[in-house]
């Protein structure tokens, strides 16, 4: 039986400048960082400190992919269009301004939606954030 979800992989650009995002801006904290099969592969993951058991391993799209593949993937992350993580937060305004002051990069301001405030940044590897501030809806009502 499945018991959770322990692991997500995130395309970035670069790992250690994706890292360092993660960690320096967002408040990630490191899990794993090694290089295996004598260097060709790197397994680098970080998780949230209120969410240890759920890993985001950081991850150049590469092989397994078909080098056609990979290269479609590039390009999705130089147009900055591919989805990210859906992020938490207790304060969507708040957040919107602290990590605006850190030059994170907004495509929606924070904005009331049924089911709470919802703001969308990109990380720098163009991948979307989406910051949600819950609060309880009506699923229904939503059309």
């Amino acid at each position: 039986m499945i018991t959770n979800i322990s692991i997500i992989s995130l395309l970035v650009k670069d790992i250690d400048a994706a890292k360092a995002f993660y960690l320096d801006v967002l408040g990630f904290v490191e899990q794993t960082d090694i290089t295996v099969g004598g260097g060709a592969y790197r397994w680098c993951t970080i998780t949230h400190p209120t969410q240890p058991e759920l890993q985001v391993q950081l991850t150049l799209p590469g092989p397994p992919y078909s080098p056609e593949v990979a290269a479609t993937l590039r390009r999705a992350q130089d147009e900055g269009s591919l989805f990210g993580l859906g992020l938490d937060v207790d304060d969507c305004r708040k957040t919107y301004e602290e990590l605006r002051a850190k030059g994170v990069e907004f495509i929606q301001e924070p904005a009331e939606r049924p089911y709470g405030v919802e703001a969308v940044a990109r990380d720098n590897s163009g991948n979307w954030l989406v910051l949600v501030e819950r609060r309880g809806f009506d699923p229904a009502a939503m059309g």
